[in-house]
Order: structure tokens, then C-alpha cells, then sequence
């Protein structure tokens, strides 16, 4: 399997296209609206067949550039069930396996964030969307956040993978790219060195953050796939269409 992490620079967001080398088939993992001119040009470059834009949850600071993948290839938009957007294509539960090509992704589901919370593993890696961050983890001061369910699903579900595992976060805000799993157990310090629950949940509900800026517009474009972006969006990425 091929894959190539892209960055969005103002919501600080990795999107990933992963893609079969023999068939050539592919997925994108959390697509951006506003980088979609050049994700749709790269795909077309290498030849792809997208088959799947997947969501690691519903975003609040950017809106997906899913809907317009689809628009373009056909392909199909997935999220999690809990996210009920009427516009997806498929909704996700846990242990279902994605196939393109000879590869596959398998979904996890890893809630704490928000209840909408996906990784999705494969051969030697995990794309842990904001469950997982490098040094890190998603807050969980709303949008259906809860500090302890987040942590049961980061010491459950992604803690118990090989150490070696590559961990491939949908964010990061200093400038690093991957991490594994096992520097995650002893180095992150909100989880780390066998950090109880009581712990995170303390240190997780003493964070003071500000709202994200877009909430209030990406929460409900990304529940329409991002098919319905503000006009200055949409106007920002042009008629990708033609």
C-alpha cells in the first residue's frame, strides 16, 4: 500500500490518500474543502480510482471536501453511524473492514473526542483522527465529548496495538508528522506512563480552551458532507467540476 500525507495549513489537518500499488484503487482520509482543487488533481496525476472519503469524525474546524471527492469520482463518503449524516454513503461500525484493492482498512471506533470517533487500522498502522494526537489528544470540553470515554478508547482499543505500530494523527501543530504507539505509552504527556483514568479525566477537564473558530460552520457543513460550504469557500476553490 501507497500512501501520501497531505497538510492543510490554517486548520493545521493531515489528510491521507492511501492507495493499492496492483489496482490502483485508493482512499482518502479527511478530505478538506478548501484543499479538494488539489487533492482532485493528484488523485487524477497518479491514476487513482477513489473509492472511499472517509471521516475520523465530525470536524469543528474545518469543513470536508468528502462531498466534492464524491461529486467528482463517485466514490463513496463514510462517517461514523453516531454522526447521522443523512448525506453519507455508508455509516460506519466498529470491526467493519474497507477494502480497496488488496488492501484494507479496519474501522475502529474510538469515542471520547466526540461520540463520532473513527481510527482505522491496517498493516502496521492507525489514522487516529483526533483520538490520538503526536504528544497528545483531542480535547473533549464538547461536541459530545467525554474525557473518560476517550481515554477507555486510547488504552483500549489503540494502547493495545504492537509498540511499532506508525501512528498517523488527523492534526498536529508543531510541525511533526507520525509517531508510533509506543512512544505514545511513554512519552505523551496527558497518557503516559500508565496514566489512571482519574488522572487524564482531571487533566483533560482543567484544560481552558477557546471555541474553535469555525464551529459554528463546519460542525453542520460537515453533517451535509460539505456539499454546502459558505460561498466564500466555495468561491475560494472554484469550479473543480469542469
Amino acid at each position: 500500500m501507497k500512501m501520501r500525507q497531505l497538510f492543510d495549513k490554517t486548520s493545521s489537518t493531515y489528510s491521507y490518500l492511501l492507495w493499492d500499488e496492483a489496482t490502483l484503487e485508493a482512499v482518502m482520509i479527511d478530505p478538506v474543502f478548501e484543499q479538494s482543487e488539489r487533492d482532485i488533481q493528484l488523485i487524477e496525476e497518479l491514476g487513482l480510482t477513489l473509492r472511499y472519503a472517509l471521516e475520523t469524525h465530525i470536524h469543528a474546524d474545518h469543513i470536508t471536501g468528502g462531498g466534492l471527492l464524491r461529486e467528482r469520482f463517485s466514490c463513496q463518503v463514510g462517517v461514523h453511524e453516531n454522526a447521522k449524516a443523512s448525506c453519507a454513503d455508508i455509516a460506519l461500525k466498529a470491526g467493519e473492514h474497507l477494502l480497496f484493492g488488496s488492501a484494507s482498512l479496519t474501522v475502529l471506533h474510538t469515542p471520547g473526542h466526540t461520540n463520532t470517533d473513527i481510527s482505522y487500522l491496517t498493516e502496521g498502522c492507525v489514522f487516529t483522527g483526533d483520538t490520538l494526537l503526536i504528544r497528545g489528544s483531542g480535547r473533549t470540553d464538547f461536541q459530545s465529548g467525554d474525557a473518560g470515554e476517550a481515554y477507555d478508547s486510547i488504552t483500549q482499543k489503540l494502547f493495545v496495538l504492537p509498540d511499532d505500530t506508525l501512528v498517523y494523527p488527523a492534526h498536529d501543530y508543531s510541525g511533526q508528522t507520525v509517531t508510533t504507539i509506543g512512544e505514545e505509552k511513554r512519552l505523551n504527556p496527558r497518557l503516559g506512563n500508565n496514566q489512571t483514568r482519574e488522572g487524564y479525566v482531571e487533566i483533560m477537564n482543567g484544560l481552558v480552551l477557546d471555541k474553535p473558530a469555525k464551529i459554528d460552520e463546519a460542525v453542520p457543513g460537515n453533517q451535509r458532507c460539505g456539499i454546502h460550504g459558505s460561498e466564500a469557500v466555495i468561491n475560494q476553490v472554484g469550479d473543480i467540476g469542469s
